[in-house]
């Protein structure tokens, strides 16, 4: 038979007072390397780490579509946290989509969806998408997010969830997923991309304009093109 554990009393009873107690902390020393590491370094300054992500947000905001366009269950939120994970064989983009959110439970049950790239001239219109939920009684009696915001749903080619259709709309992306195993942890999602579509009209570069959140509710909008492709010489398969 195992041997019966101590009560916390007799715990307590049977610990000499002297090994209970814990080295003093020198305040003074404590202050004085606090005070240290926040000291510029040369031109920089200390800046907070919880905020880190809002020097390093990704690529631009996207729509995410989920549900079926033939049985008119199809959704449509916003996202501003994605990656490329893979450049090729086969590429791969990961997106950071919640329980919190409506449509993790379809895009968990039907395991697939169209990111949408929209236009700066959608701005406006898809904060206000990522302002509501689906569960929303005002956009439930809209009759969802794509007639309450007038937006148009096209059929994909491999995918049950609609493309977003517009002007203002760059690109539609239709996925399916190739991995889960970062989800319950990261709530991040592995995609891979099955078929692309371009707007000639919008073209990165030629016209289309990205957005891009800063994380605090301001953005940064596509400007000026810096071709270096001459210099990348170790990428140059990645060039047109």
């Amino acid at each position: 038979m195992g041997r019966k554990r101590k009560s916390r009393e007799e715990q307590t009873e049977a610990t000499p007072a002297s090994s209970s107690k814990q080295p003093k902390t020198n305040e003074g020393e404590e202050a004085s390397s606090q005070s240290q590491s926040n000291q510029p370094r040369n031109n920089f300054e200390p800046y907070p780490a919880s905020k880190v992500y809002r020097l390093i947000e990704p690529g631009p905001v996207l729509l995410v579509s989920t549900g079926s366009l033939a049985d008119s269950t199809h959704n449509l939120m916003t996202i501003g946290f994605h990656m490329v994970m893979q450049h090729e064989s086969p590429p791969l983009i990961g997106i950071s989509l919640g329980p919190w959110d409506a449509s993790f439970a379809t895009l968990k049950k039907q395991r697939e969806c169209v990111l949408a790239v929209p236009s700066v001239e959608m701005a406006g219109v898809v904060v206000d998408i990522g302002n509501c939920s689906a569960d929303d009684d005002e956009v439930a009696e809209a009759g969802g997010k794509w007639q309450r915001f007038g937006l148009e749903a096209l059929p994909a080619a491999k995918v049950k969830a609609p493309l977003v259709g517009g002007g203002d709309i760059i690109a539609n992306i239709e996925c399916v997923i190739e991995d889960t195993k970062m989800v319950s942890k990261y709530s991040m999602w592995v995609l891979k991309p099955v078929k692309a579509w371009i707007n000639p009209n919008k073209k990165p570069g030629e016209g289309g304009k990205m957005f891009h959140h800063r994380g605090d509710g301001t953005f940064v909008v596509d400007g000026e093109i810096l071709d270096l492709k001459d210099r990348m010489v170790k990428w140059q398969e990645y060039q047109d």
